[in-house]
């Protein structure tokens, strides 16, 4: 049985309405929420009793008899809603707000198995459209994220129990990316809330509130924003269908057995969906460019993230600083952040060998294949806070390679090595698709010409290559491999990048595949 609710979110950013006396035309951003149709909006399904069955038999033989009686009673369980307060609110640009209105929502469940909630962007009724849209102007949406200033506009959820709660049993838990925290709204079915084991008072329930947070930039456009928020409730052994890629190795020999077979995997760090696919070497790879963005205030652990550093003695010299280790799990906080483009110049960049740099030109990821993703310098690209250790040419020893990528867990950079691109299990992974693809390097592969970052600014255009993707292997202490790809010269090419030619310093993109 599974029980829908719709959170319906409203951000108007109102059309220019007022002069001042000096003739200048006054813009104000308003937010608005509206709860469906109705005030309080109540959904409830389910059946108290779905069936009851009856049967009896009777046998009869040397002096005996039986008879039997079989019930069925079916689990009910509602997800209901009551709206305490419209989530509405006007946002100036530039400004962030939170604690958008709050809405009550109250579960009754006779299933002593318990039950889960989960959570989808459902804009335009569609499920996994996470972003806020202005219907006179689609492509000026808000996405979904966690800014609260800079040149970027979204909004994000937030789930928190109820205070004083009178019920005797309250969700045993709610999930920590959005349990009293701004969390962002998830383009797949996420669990929010969950009660592992044991029934709920079915005279009360058990409640939790949600409310949202808005930041609208200083360039955002004016306009009536809308966006909704679907809540699924479900027995607990039910999982709706959603394939994380930190669990590629359970999912990949089951859901993509075959060359050319296709899913959308979600990276759990942050909710973005990639397509990955089983490539013609027999291996699973991101068929779009990583789009996972740095930020120097959250820590990333060999939970979600491509680490395999082994912790030696209290040091991770070859990583520099950021690590740390407790219960077998390691941690690592970046240095930098992910910086964002006005146009195709970036402000805040440094070329520099050591320190990880990540930029993003726009929040494409819903472009699927096409999407720019993230440009990583290569420290960034190997998860380091520091890569001026590694300075020898691995391309003949790539064990010497780092272990560690921005990846998720259970993904890696591929290698390039001096093994020829012929032998189907070649260490020399680029080389490999040259083989086996004879240089088309769009459908399957899908790389894309996105240009790199040099200096401070967006190189869309090169003669080694539109499109450049960085490997795990080293060339020198300035420089790393990588592949350059052109449709205007129809090659896909093997090189090295120096530091004239922005080498370690420069920004690239990233393309993981399955460890």
């Amino acid at each position: 049985m599974k029980i829908r609710a719709n959170r319906n979110i409203k951000i108007g950013i109102e059309e220019p309405n007022d002069k001042l006396e000096d003739g200048t035309t006054f813009f104000y951003y308003a937010f608005r929420n509206i709860l469906l149709v109705g005030l309080p909006l109540v959904l409830v399904s389910g059946f108290v009793l779905s069936h009851l069955s009856f049967s009896s038999s009777a046998t009869s033989g040397s002096g005996s008899s039986a008879d039997s009686l079989n019930i069925s009673i079916s689990s009910s369980c509602t997800l209901g809603s009551v709206v305490n307060n419209a989530h509405n609110t006007e946002v100036f640009n530039g400004n962030y707000k939170d604690n958008i209105g709050k809405t009550t929502i109250t579960t009754l469940c006779n299933d002593n198995n318990g039950y889960a909630i989960y959570a989808i962007g459902y804009t335009n009724n569609e499920e996994g459209n996470n972003k806020l849209i202005n219907s006179s102007s689609p492509q000026n949406s808000i996405g979904t994220g966690l800014a609260t200033s800079g040149l970027t506009s979204a909004w994000a959820m937030r789930l928190d129990y109820i205070e004083n709660d009178p019920s005797p049993t309250p969700p045993t838990s709610i999930a920590s990316s959005y349990n009293a925290t701004y969390g962002l709204v998830p383009p797949y079915y996420t669990k929010v809330v969950e009660k592992a084991s044991g029934t709920t008072d079915m005279s009360q329930g058990s409640s939790f509130t949600t409310t949202y947070a808005v930041y609208a930039s200083s360039n955002q456009y004016a306009g009536t924003y809308t966006g909704q928020v679907k809540y699924l409730l479900t027995h607990a052994a039910y999982r709706p269908t959603t394939f994380y890629m930190q669990d590629v190795a359970n999912w990949k020999d089951e859901q993509i057995p075959n060359v050319g077979d296709t899913i959308l995997a979600v990276d759990q760090r942050d909710y973005k969906p990639y397509y990955v696919t089983r490539l013609s070497d027999d291996h699973i790879w991101m068929t779009q460019n990583l789009d996972f963005d740095l930020d120097n205030t959250k820590t990333l652990s060999s939970l979600d993230t491509d680490l395999n550093v082994i912790y030696n003695n209290g040091q991770y010299a070859e990583y520099g600083s950021g690590y740390s280790q407790a219960n077998d799990v390691i941690y690592w906080k970046p240095d930098n952040s992910t910086i964002n483009f006005t146009g195709t110049k970036l402000n805040g960049w440094i070329n520099s060998n050591s320190m990880p740099y990540s930029a993003s030109k726009t929040d494409d990821i819903n472009t699927g294949h096409a999407s720019l993703g993230n440009y990583y310098n290569w420290t960034a690209a190997i998860a380091s806070n520091d890569s001026s250790t590694f300075t020898s040419h691995t391309i003949s020893n790539i064990s010497q390679n780092p272990k560690n990528s921005i990846c998720p867990k259970g993904w890696r950079l591929p290698t390039v090595s001096n093994q020829s691109g012929a032998n189907s299990g070649s260490t020399n992974e680029f080389a490999r698709f040259n083989n086996l693809y004879d240089n088309v390097f769009e459908n399957p592969l899908y790389f894309i010409e996105a240009g790199y970052v040099s200096g401070s600014s967006l190189i869309e255009t090169s003669s080694d290559g539109n499109g450049v993707y960085v490997s795990s292997t080293s060339y020198s202490n300035d420089s790393v491999y990588g592949a350059g790809v052109s449709s205007s010269a129809a090659k896909f090419r093997i090189d090295w990048w120096r530091t004239g030619y922005s080498g370690r310093s420069g920004g690239w993109s990233v393309r993981c595949l399955a460890r």
